[in-house]
């Protein structure tokens, strides 16, 4: 069998780095992880050709070797994916899809035309498909309630990728979540119990990565990094001598609940083993919120205290917010920012409520007749209005949302921002540098960054220098996470005016221009 393995183009958002990969000479943030793990599930004997469509597209020689194409996408994916399945179906070729997207939407990729969909989780539902492949039929839908044991999943295919193309690699040591936040599709996805890989399979894939000539940073993909606290702390107390002895090759980043913050012990494992960043879901500072989506962990210490916290063990903080949620109050966007001001966060996602399908939002919409009928698939994007009808305007969230990015990516509160962050943030002994770049793709960062910020800009330029001067003086250790900041502000200037735009077209005027929502004003955004 000839596989043509596609992993669809990512529109801009958020994390797509646009203007950063441009000035960095590189083409995406992370690989795709879970379609590198298919690759390691089908039979040794198949010919697999693998594209990541954010790096380099297939050619249409690769569309006549193939006899089979396999795609696996996120619902921000959508365009692509519908585009992909449909050439293929065009050319007469069979087409399997899985990944969260068909999983969470199954019937958008029959409509598309698929003829396999293979849902779920792979170690399930892969040999399901082969199987069916191997008694001759030409189509079918394979599903598995039950979770696989993570401890047999394969080693991911990192061999297919063109790693120079990414600014970080990526593994995966847990899948599932203990906690039951309304609004996350991950429980209905994974689960809420945490699955863990042994720290032997984690360690040989990193080993994996240290020998096929990756040196930078290593993105632990986990939905909830210390959802199994047990199990994580064995994996680090493993990782912490392997990082030792291969002269810390590698630093990482992660996604975890705040309650990180009340373990001290697995703060001062994660710091030494190379952690550099973590990625917070905080949401809201308003209780009364976090209270109705069910985000209880976040309840049970300040926030401010924990993100000071997570500080000092060395770690830099990314943080989610999210406005619309159920009975908020008018000013919960200026109470974001003033909450961003005061942890000094540099990137905060700031987005507004979507209820992704089959989540606990999803299903109390559906009984409250809430859901929005042509816009009942959530697109992925921050900056997509609702596809529900919220408790309080949309034109007032909608104005919210975007004066409180318009606000935190002003270029003066970024940079001021990515500072106070820095200086924050304790140095730890045991590396000379937090972030990671290759030295020929951090050259030409540096050459642009001074070029854009520190020349071409005159409302940010003096900020610029006497910032860097500041970092080299009393942070040395933290100048490559620094300027590595100060560059994805190019993308955020950008991204911000994108942003505004998509909001503007969606409402039918610019929410900015408003002091108040028009009596005009429909209840349901424009489909």
């Amino acid at each position: 069998m000839k596989a043509l393995l596609l992993y669809p183009q990512f529109p801009q958002s958020f994390w797509s780095y646009d203007r950063f990969m441009e000035i960095a000479n590189l083409k995406a943030v992370i690989p795709p992880l879970g379609i590198i793990t298919v690759a390691a599930l089908l039979p040794q004997d198949w010919e697999i050709r693998f594209y990541d469509r954010n790096v380099a597209c297939e050619t249409e020689a690769d569309w006549e070797w193939c006899d089979l194409v396999i795609l696996s996408a996120m619902i921000v994916q959508k365009s692509d994916f519908w585009a992909l399945i449909q050439k293929a179906v065009r050319l007469g070729k069979r087409v399997a899809v899985g990944g969260p997207y068909p999983t969470s939407v199954p019937q958008d990729a029959l409509d598309a035309g698929a003829h396999f969909l293979i849902l779920d989780e792979g170690e399930m539902t892969v040999p399901q498909f082969l199987e069916a492949l191997r008694q001759g039929k030409t189509q079918g839908i394979f599903r598995s309630l039950e979770k696989p044991d993570v401890t047999q999943s394969p080693m991911p295919r990192f061999d297919l990728l063109q790693r120079n193309a990414y600014l970080m690699m990526a593994i995966q040591f847990s899948r599932g979540c203990p906690f039951n936040c309304e609004f996350c599709d991950i429980i209905s996805l994974y689960g809420r119990k945490p699955r863990t890989k042994e720290p032997s399979q984690a360690l040989a894939e990193l080993q994996t990565l240290y020998d096929l000539g990756w040196r930078g940073s290593v993105f632990i993909v986990d939905d909830n990094f210390i959802g199994n606290q047990r199990n994580v702390k064995r994996f680090l107390r493993e990782l912490i001598p392997w990082m030792q002895q291969h002269n810390y090759p590698f630093t990482f980043i992660t996604e975890a609940s705040v309650n990180l913050a009340e373990d001290d012990e697995l703060l001062q494992l994660m710091g030494e083993a190379g952690f550099y960043a973590v990625f917070l879901g905080i949401e809201t500072p308003d209780q009364e919120s976090l209270q109705v989506t069910r985000k209880l962990q976040n309840t049970r210490n300040p926030l401010v205290e924990a993100c000071h916290k997570i500080n000092e063990a060395g770690l830099l903080i990314y943080a989610g917010f999210i406005l619309g949620f159920d009975g908020e109050r008018t000013g919960a966007g200026d109470r974001i920012q003033a909450f961003v001001e005061q942890t000094s966060i540099p990137q905060p996602m700031l987005g507004i409520l979507q209820a992704p399908p089959n989540t606990a939002l999803w299903e109390r919409l559906k009984k409250e007749q809430r859901l929005i009928e042509d816009n009942g698939h959530p697109t992925g994007d921050q900056n997509t209005l609702m596809n529900f009808i919220p408790t309080r305007p949309i034109a007032e969230i909608a104005r919210e949302y975007v004066a409180g990015f318009w606000t935190l990516y002003e270029p003066q509160n970024y940079l001021r921002r990515c500072l106070q962050q820095c200086l924050k943030i304790r140095s730890l002994k045991n590396r000379k540098q937090m972030m990671q770049i290759p030295l020929n793709k951090g050259l030409q960062l540096v050459a642009q960054l001074i070029w854009h910020q520190g020349i071409r800009r005159p409302e940010i330029r003096r900020q610029f220098w006497y910032q860097l001067w500041v970092i080299l003086f009393r942070k040395p250790q933290l100048l490559t996470t620094y300027l590595g900041l100060c560059a994805a502000g190019e993308h955020f200037w950008e991204y911000r005016l994108l942003a505004r735009r998509r909001i503007t077209q969606q409402l039918g005027y610019d929410p900015l221009e408003f002091s108040a929502v028009p009596e005009s004003e429909p209840m349901l955004i424009k489909s």
